[in-house]
């Protein structure tokens, strides 16, 4: 068994988690946002975690703790990423909490993907963020700096992209020396590298040299070079 990110190996198999809490319809959520767009960023998550060990999904479980009445929401958001990346919306299956009537949201999507290439294989690229890091009702007000998967999808497909490491509410700077393997390891960004990046809406990318041109005409202002 196999550890990467935040993703467990099982044979061919990678799976992967996101959950969130206090987000959505309920009257005591913190941040109030429609059931759909709280599953569709962990459906995000949990799929930029797949594409970092170099898989593809193939069937999601939702966990679902904010009632019956949040199921179908939640499985349009769920629909709504794959949609976005043009591929075919995996089988979704799970379970949903009717026992306790809880007073916030709480949802949890787990995605499970096979490997299509050896996730350690050697890679020469430079490395880039894509996207910018933010948070809370950032994610809603400011979405055209936000990663887009559609745009990720492309460039996977056109094999500019060699690696992906998806940032989370630790910022890049943690990130980075979780990437590298080194705590005490400095970054160089214009961005903020301490602030959190919530549903990943930056990335850390690494590109093949000889196609950076290619990924800047296609990722655009959002890329920027880190060392």
């Amino acid at each position: 068994m196999t550890a990467y990110r935040n993703a467990i190996q099982l044979g061919d198999w990678i799976v992967t988690t996101d959950n969130s809490g206090g987000i959505g319809e309920k009257a005591d959520d913190i941040v109030v946002v429609p059931d759909r767009i709280t599953a569709r960023f962990a459906t995000r998550v949990a799929l930029l975690e797949q594409w970092a060990a170099n898989a593809e999904p193939e069937a999601v479980l939702l966990h679902n703790f904010s009632g019956d009445a949040s199921w179908d929401r939640y499985c349009e958001g769920i629909q709504d990423v794959f949609e976005e990346i043009g591929a075919v919306v995996p089988p979704i299956s799970g379970s949903s909490e009717t026992n306790m009537s809880l007073r916030q949201s709480a949802v949890a999507v787990t995605v499970m993907g096979r490997r299509t290439v050896d996730a350690t294989a050697p890679s020469n690229g430079n490395w880039y963020t894509y996207g910018t890091p933010l948070v809370g009702g950032e994610v809603l007000t400011r979405e055209s700096e936000i990663a887009s998967l559609a745009v990720l999808a492309k460039a996977r497909r056109n094999g500019l992209i060699q690696q992906i490491w998806p940032v989370g509410s630790r910022g890049i700077l943690a990130e980075w020396q979780a990437l590298t393997g080194d705590a005490n390891r400095g970054v160089a960004s214009p961005l903020d590298v301490t602030c959190s990046a919530g549903p990943a809406t930056v990335i850390l990318l690494q590109i093949d040299p000889h196609r950076l041109a290619d990924a800047h005409h296609l990722l655009g202002p959002l890329l920027h070079r880190v060392e």
